[in-house]
């Protein structure tokens, strides 16, 4: 792995237009003085953006080489350190233990630009760790960084409304990943009185948002999406809703993969929302289930236990003969294949969501102190709804006292769950 680095950084230093790059990240890493910090950092942001998109793996791959820790130097400090553990020895071994492009990503990030600048560098190196899996250690120092930059004490929460601007809203229609906002007037329904969008913003990033949550302000906990997206507007809803329902959360900055900002986002909303509507107690979602499907195509080859393994080759004996299946098709399923339906995605998501194969939204919950609440058939009736889950969504409830002890339930390989969910698992036990 390190051969192929080490290949890549030379090439990289022959290059016209990578070569001066690199110079100037060696200044800007060695320099002193601030003002000159300030202009080689914009010379670096400058220098990247001019590199084409196939050359700058090179780049990345002198950040893995040329800009890590000096091996000799961090083994003769922790030699020392062992030798004699006092603070002076272990502040010496921190100091060389760091990679110096640390303090290069640190430097970037001062210039104005310069944290959209590291967002889209890690973008590009994301897309290259796919083949590229020893630029870890270089995706490590940006994770690192930008979880420190993008603490949820650093951001603003606001409130995304009608009135919010022409951009701002043209970015939540754009980056809107679970359920597609058709339009103006769609979105313009997802923003009256009774329906919520709050978001996420970095005082360096202007009015891009990071992530944002819509909700639905309803009287009973849904359970279907068309309807919160589709009802009537109701203005005087928002005064006697009982329930907050999150229906979507969606990420905007591809370059903050890795930095936890979804679960700080529906705690600061829940609580925003208990201080301007008292009235509403139960805080709860209505969630894709994207693995469902792919999950029940390979556990249907390995299930031993026979009444699950008769349950899997029954749905996929549907899904053969519905390889195009519509809304009808879902909703026209038999009694008892219903019943099979909704006990499996109650089975994947109790047994199977520590696993491989486990379902990503299905982890983000409960790690984050949910329980799963309930699993409701024919719910998302999109085409993309039945390609992953044959129409499943389900409910996870968000009780405020009690995240905290959920979550370490999770964290124990124990899932959450409510005794309508236990119900659906005892049927085929």
């Amino acid at each position: 792995m390190l051969d192929k680095l080490l290949r890549l950084t030379q090439k990289a230093r022959g290059d016209r237009t990578l070569e001066p790059l690199l110079r100037s990240c060696r200044q800007l890493v060695s320099e002193r003085g601030q003002a000159n910090v300030y202009a080689l950092a914009v010379e670096v942001i400058e220098g990247y953006r001019q590199v084409p998109a196939a050359r700058r793996e090179g780049f990345f791959a002198a950040l893995a080489t040329e800009f890590a820790p000096a091996p000799t130097a961090v083994l003769a400090a922790a030699t020392r350190y062992a030798q004699s553990p006092d603070a002076d020895a272990l502040a010496k071994l921190t100091e060389v233990v760091e990679p110096p492009r640390q303090e290069l990503l640190r430097r970037i990030n001062r210039a104005p630009g310069g944290t959209a600048m590291l967002l889209s560098m890690r973008c590009d190196l994301l897309a290259l760790r796919k083949n590229q899996p020893e630029l870890a250690a270089v995706d490590a120092d940006f994770l690192h960084l930008l979880s420190s930059w993008f603490n949820p004490g650093f951001l603003r929460l606001e409130q995304v409304d009608w009135q919010s601007s022409a951009a701002l809203l043209e970015k939540i229609i754009h980056h809107e990943a679970v359920h597609e906002i058709s339009g103006w007037n769609d979105l313009r329904r997802r923003l009256q009185p009774d329906r919520r969008c709050y978001a996420f913003f970095h005082p360096q990033l202007g009015d891009e948002p990071l992530i944002f949550v819509e909700v639905a302000l309803v009287t009973e906990m849904a359970d279907a999406i068309a309807p919160l997206i589709e009802s009537p507007p109701d203005a005087s809803l928002a005064a006697k809703a009982t329930t907050a329902v999150f229906y979507s959360i969606s990420n905007c900055q591809p370059g903050l993969r890795g930095v936890s900002l979804g679960n700080f986002l529906i705690k600061k909303v829940a609580d925003q929302l208990k201080r301007e509507l008292p009235q509403v107690k139960t805080f709860c979602t209505l969630s894709p289930v994207p693995g469902f499907t792919r999950w029940l195509s390979h556990a249907a080859d390995t299930e031993t236990h026979i009444e699950w393994r008769s349950a899997m080759q029954r749905i996929k004996a549907w899904q053969q003969a519905h390889t195009s299946a519509q809304p009808d098709d879902v909703k026209r399923m038999p009694k008892g294949l219903r019943e099979d339906l909704v006990s499996l995605g109650a089975r994947y998501l109790v047994e199977s969501s520590h696993e491989s194969l486990g379902d990503p939204v299905a982890r983000f919950h409960l790690d984050n102190g949910a329980r799963l609440e309930r699993v409701n058939f024919a719910a998302d009736l999109s085409r993309k709804g039945i390609r992953q889950s044959l129409g499943l969504m389900v409910n996870y409830l968000y009780d405020i006292g009690s995240v905290e002890a959920r979550h370490q339930q999770f964290v124990d390989n124990k899932v959450s769950h409510a005794a309508a969910v236990k119900r659906l698992l005892k049927t085929r036990s």
